[in-house]
């Protein structure tokens, strides 16, 4: 007897397992007759399918929410809709939960539980954290607004996740003040997992802000307290933290010891999908850099294969971009690896990731250097430099100096207070409203400082501009006067010195009509050095053709020549500054160089002109000529090529020669 029942016992186990736990209840809603019943039974079916069948819970609770509205009950609808984001996240459907979510809102005003109406704002952030950080700041910000005192904890939670999306958007400052509320909540609720987040992120924010020094030490301390808890399914993110930063101060072997550490704690970590990317598409990276291909291809496999099997979403697809772009660049399939920068650089730019973005233009414009397409090289180098000068802004390093010692002196004080936990209520009261004076304070302070900044900035730009418009005109009205002064030797004592000429030859003195003949043609040399007439005459290319020729003939100086016409491409200001560049040029290398040969290259590439001029001279230190007060000749070439709105790089070196490549568009 014993026997048999436990064989009918383990049949009807059986049975139970071979049906899902929710399908008497789909019997239950198919043969329903009431709306309310329907409710009732799909009530059923999302809880025993929560986290054990997506597609089930996600189907059924439209079905609801669909329900709910026609009954109007808004709170049901709430509730689900809260419920669903959690699925659609992981399976990387945020577009649908901010869409189902926008749906209930319209109704916040008949909810009164602030539970709901935040949590509403908090799930629609956390969907577009995955796709737009502007609105998920937004979105926490209006959570935040809508719960009550009694939700503390999800305070907590939207000042930690606005934090972070802060951090992504580069603005540190919002960041730091969102991390110390949202640690300082979660340390009196005695939640220390969540104030470990709250730490991650200050460390991070310091680190993007090139305080790594500061970051290493506060992380150690981080980890060192992680253990003590365990919590090791933080480690991994931490790690990877830390590797990142060594790169930044290019310690590649620690990075590579670090991430090594970061794959032993893969398997125990929260965002195991998110961190595997992460860390071993960094260890590709890594690999790749050092031509180790076989390795780099490994870890990169690794990641296609979970690519395959698994949801991603735009935080994993950008790490996968980063990799393979890295990997195809140094395979040197550039046309790929373009591509797939790209993508990463799409990926960032819908993130909001500012430092992404910069990394990504960088390998784009790598990437077209090594094509040789100079004209899109040039232009992804522009937007790279504006990117990066955004970014690593000085105002913004010395708005966050301000944060960093007051995010030093808020630790020391909530170290005391840790130790005089005992004083009492009126004391933390009083402390409360000593913080609240030193925020203002600093605020107002900040306020003062940002606003002096943008003036002086201001100030700085017009200065500089005047300081352009002067020089322009200085060039102009020296330009001018040579002309003038050209034009009196020429017609003026040119002239008559040619009547002397005459009258020595009708006299018979050859030897006195030498010496005028040379004399004129000083006078004419040096009306043609003050103002190039042969630029009206013959157009640039053979103005510049014949002062080659004249420097040939009359110096030691070897001359090697490659002219491309250029005529018709450039007004005559424009024509002329070329020219004053050339001559200048030609000028330094007779006089400085010690030069015994040069060589001139003028070349038209598609939308530019590319002029270059190379010598085999003693060289010199480029920074030190141009900050010489004495060295005009360099600073008005600086000029001259900026009314061109040209690119002028200098190229030298002692006992190896000068090379001058000046880029102007046409």
């Amino acid at each position: 007897m014993k026997s048999l029942s436990l064989t009918i016992l383990l049949l009807c186990c059986t049975t139970l397992l071979a049906q899902n736990a929710w399908d008497p209840y789909m019997q239950a809603y198919a043969s329903a007759q009431t709306d309310q019943e329907k409710l009732t039974a799909l009530d059923s079916i999302l809880a025993l399918s929560y986290r054990r069948d997506n597609k089930v819970f996600i189907d059924h609770s439209i079905i609801f929410i669909d329900l709910a509205e026609k009954q109007q009950d808004y709170v049901g609808m709430a509730k689900k809709a809260m419920n669903i984001s959690y699925p659609l996240n992981v399976t990387n459907r945020p577009d649908e939960a901010v869409r189902i979510i926008n749906r209930v809102l319209p109704y916040k005003d008949q909810i009164d539980d602030t539970f709901l109406v935040g949590g509403l704002y908090l799930k629609r952030g956390g969907a577009h954290f995955r796709i737009d950080q502007k609105k998920a700041v937004e979105d926490y910000t209006m959570a935040i607004e809508h719960y009550s005192g009694k939700d503390s904890l999800y305070v907590a939670d939207a000042y930690l996740f606005r934090g972070q999306a802060n951090t992504n958007l580069g603005n540190f400052i919002d960041a730091s003040a969102d991390y110390d509320t949202a640690s300082r909540y979660f340390e009196n609720l005695g939640d220390y997992q969540y104030m470990l987040f709250a730490k991650q992120g200050n460390i991070t924010m310091f680190s993007m802000h090139g305080f790594l020094e500061t970051a290493q030490l506060e992380r150690a301390e981080l980890i060192g307290q992680i253990k003590e808890l365990g919590l090791y399914e933080h480690l991994s993110s931490e790690y990877y933290n830390q590797a990142v930063d060594d790169r930044k101060i290019g310690d590649f072997v620690s990075a590579q010891n670090q991430l090594l550490e970061a794959v032993k704690y893969l398997d125990s970590s929260r965002n195991k999908i998110s961190n595997f990317f992460a860390v071993h598409g960094l260890l590709a990276t890594q690999y790749a850099e050092r031509n180790q291909m076989e390795k780099a291809d490994y870890h990169l496999g690794l990641l296609e294969e979970l690519r395959e099997k698994n949801s991603t979403d735009l935080i994993t697809e950008s790490h996968y971009h980063a990799t393979k772009t890295t990997i195809l660049k140094r395979k040197g399939l550039l046309n790929e690896a373009l591509e797939f920068a790209k993508m990463r650089l799409a990926d960032a730019e819908t993130l909001g990731n500012q430092e992404q973005i910069v990394n990504a233009l960088r390998d784009m414009y790598e990437i077209t250097a090594a094509m040789g397409n100079s004209k899109l090289g040039l232009e992804y180098h522009k937007r790279y430099t504006a990117k990066k000068d955004s970014l690593f802004d000085s105002q913004k390093t010395n708005l966050l100096l301000y944060y960093q010692g007051l995010y030093e002196s808020e630790k020391k004080e909530r170290e005391i207070q840790a130790q005089t936990a005992n004083i009492g209520l009126l004391e933390k009261d009083n402390l409360a409203f000593k913080r609240w004076l030193l925020f203002t304070g600093i605020a107002g302070v900040l306020v003062t400082g940002i606003v002096y900044l943008v003036f002086m900035q201001r100030g700085l730009k017009e200065k500089q501009a005047l300081q352009q418009k002067f020089a322009q005109k200085l060039l102009l009205s020296q330009e001018q006067e040579r002309k003038r002064i050209s034009k009196d030797l020429h017609d003026g004592l040119g002239q008559h010195l040619l009547l002397i000429k005459n009258s020595l030859t009708m006299s018979g003195d050859e030897e006195n009509k030498e010496k005028v003949r040379e004399a004129i043609d000083e006078v004419r040399a040096i009306s043609q050095a003050l103002h190039p007439f042969q630029l009206q005459e013959l157009g640039l290319t053979r103005a510049i053709e014949n002062m080659v020729v004249q420097i040939d003939r009359n110096s030691a100086l070897f001359i090697t020549a490659d002219i491309e016409n250029v005529d018709s491409l450039f007004s005559k200001e424009e024509a002329l500054n070329i020219y004053r560049i050339i001559q200048e040029s030609f000028n330094n290398v007779l006089k400085h160089s010690g030069a015994e040969a040069t060589k001139i290259q003028i070349k038209k590439l598609g939308s530019e002109v590319k002029i270059s001029i190379q010598d085999n001279g003693k060289g010199f230190n480029v920074p030190e000529k141009l900050k010489d007060v004495r060295c005009i000749g360099l600073k008005t070439l600086k000029e001259r090529v900026r009314s061109l709105n040209g690119v002028l790089k200098i190229n030298s070196r002692a006992d190896q020669g000068t090379e001058l490549n000046l880029t102007i568009p046409v």
